[in-house]
């Protein structure tokens, strides 16, 4: 009971948690209350993206409950380091008390360098390591789709552990997936996972993203990236996302799967094309999760 009264009046002096009105009394003293203070800090969420060659960051500043503050986008000529920390850095003057950075990248990072990635100015780039040591602030870089299948499984809330896909198909862009299996975000050794780009399509990269812009084209490749999909994970459902993901493709795709995959094994197929809100949401939530302890029970084999 000391314990727990000293950190609270610790929190009370900081200002993380705030005394509010007392509780009504019921013949003796009445009990104090207390709401923690989700605007005692915040944390920046930056998604970078470029689709049919437009380039543009989305910023949100959120609560530490998770509660968008402001949020807004901007179209750039380009995309690079410094374009990243400079529109860090006018957050970070605007809003004091932040805690920690989140970006969402088009590419694979890994130990917050960028590696694969649709935006050659960022490729080799150590993100993440230039804005911890510049800002000394917690930095999580995530692959986009990643995120995004992060925060649309989330957003479902379902009842049991379940296996999700996404699969985006950008405009003038390589084909990304993300993975939920068992309830769990699928990233891979290296966070290499979900490149279904690298297929064996027995394509050159040039002759698959032009293929790709085609809709003869692209609705065979779609269908080998579907099939390959759901033989390895065995998803529930598939959602489609991506300027070339069209609803009017839907019935060619799924059947063209029937041709490899057991109909009993077949998942549901949809179009989602906008997924701005599922992205958001994963982005803030491993930002969040990235100022948390990393505690983990572990059943100790006898």
């Amino acid at each position: 009971m000391a314990t727990c009264g000293n950190i609270l009046n610790e929190l009370l002096q900081t200002g993380e948690v705030l005394e509010t009105e007392l509780e009504e009394s019921n013949g003796g003293r009445p009990a104090r209350r207390y709401k923690y203070n989700a605007d005692y800090s915040y944390i920046i969420c930056l998604n970078v993206k470029t689709e049919g060659c437009i380039h543009s960051l989305t910023y949100a500043v959120a609560n530490l409950l998770g509660d968008i503050i402001i949020e807004n986008t901007s179209i750039v000529p380009h995309i690079d380091y410094e374009v990243i920390e400079t529109q860090i850095g006018e957050l970070i003057n605007n809003y004091g008390n932040v805690k920690a950075i989140g970006i969402g990248i088009p590419g694979v990072v890994h130990q917050g360098i960028i590696d694969v990635c649709d935006l050659d100015l960022l490729i080799g780039v150590p993100v993440g390591p230039r804005l911890q040591d510049k800002y000394g602030l917690e930095v999580t870089i995530e692959n986009d789709m990643h995120l995004t299948v992060y925060g649309f499984y989330n957003m479902q809330n379902y009842d049991e552990d379940k296996t999700f896909a996404i699969v985006t198909f950008p405009k003038d862009n390589f084909p990304g997936a993300g993975f939920i299996v068992d309830g769990h975000l699928l990233k891979g050794n290296t966070k290499f996972a979900g490149e279904v780009s690298f297929l064996p399509f027995d394509l050159t990269r040039e002759e698959q993203l032009k293929q790709l812009n085609s809709i003869e084209g692209f609705v065979p490749l779609a269908i080998q990236t579907i099939t390959s999909i759901i033989a390895i994970i065995d998803p529930v459902s598939i959602a489609l996302t991506g300027e070339l993901s069209k609803p009017t493709l839907l019935d060619d795709i799924y059947n063209g799967c029937l041709k490899d995959v057991p109909k009993e094994h077949m998942p549901e197929i949809f179009v989602k094309n906008d997924t701005h809100d599922e992205y958001m949401y994963g982005l803030i939530s491993v930002t969040l999760e990235s100022l948390t302890y990393n505690l983990q029970l572990v059943e100790k084999r006898k």
